[in-house]
């Protein structure tokens, strides 16, 4: 299903629609500050096997990560954040960065790597915002890669209704998405360090 949702101003109808999808286990495809997203309820089991099986990822060893609400969500599922890391965050947030924490306890079995790491992303992006305010906790999120040897991401949701409508439940159209993904930085030693350099520049 192809769903247009406002991006200045979501429908709270549509919302509502795309939050009970997810409750019941559905994988659904939104837009982000950058890429457009696979996503899915990070307490579902079978629906982030799902994705993994979309994806191609092994779940044991795929750094997946999570789309938060605000720097108060991350904190729920990361260990205590460092001072100085949580004013960069705060600097930085929404924005198209992701964030490499150290996760807790609070983090679902299916998601606990080697490194004990999680990574958390806010976007500028109201829509996928507004999905997680009502749904109460993180989205799992991983990048909608497409086969194309120019563009490396889908960027028309039309497009991606295209090849995904039999795959997942929703597709969100957002507009035209990014085809940069988000800068990834390292916060679990002491200091960061930019492992990608994405969309964001670090302020």
């Amino acid at each position: 299903m192809l769903l247009r949702i406002n991006t200045e101003n979501p429908e709270g109808r549509k919302i509502s629609q795309v939050v009970d999808t997810l409750k019941k286990g559905g994988v659904i495809i939104y837009p982000t500050d950058t890429v457009y997203g696979l996503g899915c309820d990070i307490f579902n089991q079978k629906a982030v096997e799902r994705i993994c099986r979309l994806r191609k990822l092994d779940p044991k060893k795929a750094h997946l990560s999570f789309i938060c609400n605000d720097i108060s969500q991350i904190s729920k599922y990361t260990q205590q954040i460092d001072n100085e890391i949580f004013k960069l965050m705060k600097r930085n947030l929404p924005g198209p960065f992701t964030f490499i924490l150290k996760s807790n306890n609070a983090v679902p079995k299916l998601f606990k790597n080697n490194k004990r790491t999680v990574g958390v992303r806010i976007p500028d992006n109201l829509i996928v915002r507004s999905i997680i305010e009502e749904m109460g906790h993180p989205l799992l999120t991983t990048s909608l890669k497409s086969d194309d040897e120019i563009l490396e991401y889908f960027t028309d949701p039309i497009d991606i209704h295209d090849d995904y409508k039999k795959l997942v439940d929703i597709v969100i159209d957002g507009g035209i998405g990014g085809n940069v993904p988000s800068t990834l930085i390292d916060c679990t030693d002491s200091g960061f360090e930019i492992l990608r350099e994405g969309a964001g520049e670090l302020s």
